[in-house]
């Protein structure tokens, strides 16, 4: 990819605002299309990938091949093999036999291609978009006052912490778990842990925090609102819904049909491992026999959404509903992680464009099947946060070359990376 010189009147092809995995493996795939001139525009001083979730042995709940490019181009040197060869850790990788990278794994492989990029530009803070109805361009103004001219956009700021409503505006140390690593040393003299939320986030930290129980002395709970402690589901012919075939198909349903069918289908792709849940157990078992009749100082409670929370006496009293039962209970707790997931907010640095954006009947960006949410079809693409328009492969860390090489066959007007039409054995339409 050419990249023009910043801050000029000189027009790019695309300016990508982000730059996440999504927009990342963009930028790798997009670095030898010389037909293409671009930039990515990221406020951070480099890149950052889930850091504060860096608990030891961590790993992707997706296989290697769901790196940045390789299901999109398998011969791109920025793959996750490549990367592993340049490291010296290639034969080790396949002596592991293991296909799931560590995520500080992954998160060192991220930087290691942002690295070799000419069009990412760190520490640059997009402040406003706007567009000129004459020459058909965007301008994206940044804080330092440089301007970058565009045909197109792809959006890719990503998702951002979720915050219950009773928690908001709390005084006191509770933190999201996106920040866990980097305040567990807060938790460890508390009287008293509790864990709101459910899936992988929530249950790697219970595991630790169980593991160092007897060392610390805490009370620890773990409270989800989900019936149960859900595991990925993760056989094969449900795996078959990671494919276009899936996306054709709901796509086409009915606005409200998929939106009842977002809600029912995050065990898919917020559950929990299941070889995480056996290990809890096992280490719930292995406790309980150790500390005899007194017995191990936690609890765990499904079915319980939280309905107030209150900062007191230098902790918490946290209301909650067990819904099954219909009764309310109480919880009183020092120190509160909020597992609780995270949620997208279209930027604030949209809003003079927002006419020229598509929203659905729920107030959501309506995503075209390109993944266009302009007026045009094709003029602003967006990365993730489309769970309510291509299902459960928005979120999909190997579907992100799929859609990067669909966004290239847009910007480009002809298709660069073949893209894929149907990989599924099942019929999901009849």
């Amino acid at each position: 990819m050419t990249a023009l010189p910043d801050a000029t009147n000189a027009a790019h092809d695309f300016v990508g605002i982000g730059l996440g995995p999504f927009n990342l493996g963009l930028a790798c795939l997009t670095e030898p299309i010389g037909e293409l001139n671009g930039v990515f525009l990221e406020s951070k001083p480099d890149f950052e990938w889930h850091a504060g979730m860096f608990l030891d042995g961590a790993h992707l709940q997706t296989p290697f091949m769901s790196d940045l490019v390789t299901l999109a181009d398998p011969t791109s040197p920025y793959s996750f093999l490549n990367y592993l060869k340049e490291k010296g850790r290639l034969y080790s990788f396949y002596i592991r036999e293991n296909f799931y990278p560590l995520r500080v794994e992954y998160d060192d492989y991220c930087r290691w291609a942002a690295g070799k990029l000419s069009s990412v530009r760190f520490g640059t803070t997009v402040t406003e978009v706007t567009y000129d109805e004459g020459d058909g361009l965007y301008t994206v103004a940044t804080a330092a006052g440089e301007t970058y001219r565009a045909r197109h956009l792809v959006l890719g700021t990503g998702t951002v912490p979720y915050v219950p409503k009773p928690c908001r505006g709390l005084d006191g140390g509770l933190f999201h778990n996106a920040q866990y690593t980097r305040r567990k040393a807060e938790l460890l003299d508390k009287e008293s842990i509790t864990i709101v939320g459910s899936g992988q986030s929530a249950a790697e930290i219970y595991f630790e925090l169980l593991s160092g129980i007897d060392v610390h002395g805490y009370r620890l709970n773990w409270v989800t609102r989900s019936p149960r402690f859900f595991p990925l589901e993760y056989t094969k012919l449900t795996l078959e819904m990671t494919s276009p075939d899936y996306i054709d198909y709901f796509r086409a349903l009915p606005e409200e049909t998929r939106y009842r069918l977002e809600k029912q289908q995050k065990g898919l792709f917020k559950g929990i491992n299941s070889e995480l849940i056996d290990a809890i157990f096992d280490l719930l078992y292995q406790k309980n026999v150790e500390s005899g009749d007194r017995g191990v100082p936690t609890r765990l409670l499904s079915n319980s959404s939280l309905t107030s929370a209150r900062h007191e006496d230098g902790g918490y009293l946290l209301g909650f509903h067990q819904d099954e039962q219909d009764k309310d209970f109480e919880i009183r707790t020092e120190g509160l992680v909020l597992a609780t997931g995270y949620h997208y907010e279209p930027p604030a640095f949209l809003d003079p464009v927002r006419d020229r954006l598509r929203f659905d009947g729920h107030g959501r960006f309506d995503i075209a099947r390109n993944y266009a949410v302009d007026v045009t079809g094709r003029g602003v693409f967006l990365q993730n946060a489309g769970v309510h328009t291509h299902s459960v492969t928005s979120p999909d860390l190997g579907m992100g070359p799929y859609r990067n090489a669909t966004i290239i066959r847009e910007l480009l007007g002809t298709e660069y990376y073949p893209v894929e039409k149907t990989i599924a054995f099942q019929e999901f339409a009849v």
